[in-house]
């Protein structure tokens, strides 16, 4: 039984057959993008999962939407009727990830699940590393280079700091993008 489902975006098309497995391929460093633009113009079906994440840049936090496993990206292969020579020499593919001369197959409710948690815009939203007591350092704004205690998040884009002002401690409200964890 064959169907099809599909969408724009990160590649959400589903053709249900039974032979078509996913597999994993290992891309050169930060290339991934690029390898999926060259499987997918040779008509393969793959999915790269993306997450969108704070990194400090230039001492400053930037919000940034990159792979959620760095180095690989899934692709789904009918093992009898698809030629796969020309994966290995696709720019962006370093190789298939095998295990001895067997290529890694990854089960369906993987991929499954992995679609299943993005959010509308086909992206992971990953919660902040910062917990509740850890230490944090104010990289941008009037407290800047000052260190603090991260207390709370407040929305997607505030937080709340504990800060060592005027002789005590005083919470203070800032754009998430100010402050990343001291250390």
């Amino acid at each position: 039984m064959k169907g099809a489902q599909g969408t724009s975006g990160n590649c959400r098309v589903h053709i249900m057959d039974s032979q078509r497995n996913w597999y994993l391929v290992l891309t050169k460093p930060r290339q991934e993008h690029k390898a999926q633009q060259h499987l997918r113009q040779q008509h393969f079906e793959t999915y790269l999962p993306l997450c969108r994440q704070h990194r400090v840049r230039r001492t400053r936090c930037v919000e940034v939407t990159e792979p959620l496993f760095p180095g690989y990206l899934f692709i789904r292969l009918d093992t009898t009727h698809d030629n796969w020579a020309p994966i290995r020499s696709t720019p962006g593919v370093s190789r298939l990830v095998r295990f001895g001369s067997v290529p890694a197959q990854v089960p369906d409710a993987c991929v499954q699940g992995l679609r299943a948690h993005e959010g509308p815009e086909g992206v992971h939203e990953l919660g902040s590393d910062l917990q509740r007591g850890d230490k944090v350092r104010v990289l941008d704004g009037p407290f800047r280079d000052l260190e603090a205690v991260f207390l709370e998040p407040r929305g997607s884009e505030r937080v709340m700091i504990l800060l060592h002002v005027l002789g005590g401690l005083k919470p203070v409200e800032v754009s998430r993008g100010q402050v990343a964890p001291a250390g």
